[in-house]
């Protein structure tokens, strides 16, 4: 293999490592419009949620779940596109959690699945 070719699969190489490991720390997000739907799952916590739309707001429902007995707990973070949040959260290995929210004024949200 040639030294430019080695240079640039080593360069790719940690630049895909560098991006696991900030998604592994940051959780996985999702930022969409309507309609739309995620389904992640990090180290501990797994979720599902959509988003729907109805007039100038977006409900953005769905679960998440404490997957490990570790003492923290699943948290779903949602930040609409009006600047309000919310959380919720499962705490226990196998607690599963239902949520639902609604944002007026925005057809968007980002949500995020963590552990805290």
């Amino acid at each position: 293999m040639s030294t430019v070719r080695k240079t640039l699969t080593s360069a790719v190489s940690a630049a895909v490592l560098a991006g696991g490991l900030a998604l592994g720390a940051a959780g996985p997000a999702s930022a969409a419009t309507c309609p739309s739907s995620a389904s992640p799952v990090t180290d501990g916590a797994s979720a599902h949620w959509t988003l729907s739309c109805s007039g100038n707001s977006v409900t953005v429902s769905g679960w998440l779940q404490d997957t490990r007995a570790d003492g923290k707990c699943a948290l779903v973070r949602i930040n609409a596109g009006n600047g309000e949040y919310r959380t919720k959260s499962a705490c226990g290995s196998g607690v599963r959690e239902q949520f639902s929210f609604t944002f007026k004024g925005t057809k968007e949200a980002q949500a995020r699945l963590a552990i805290a």
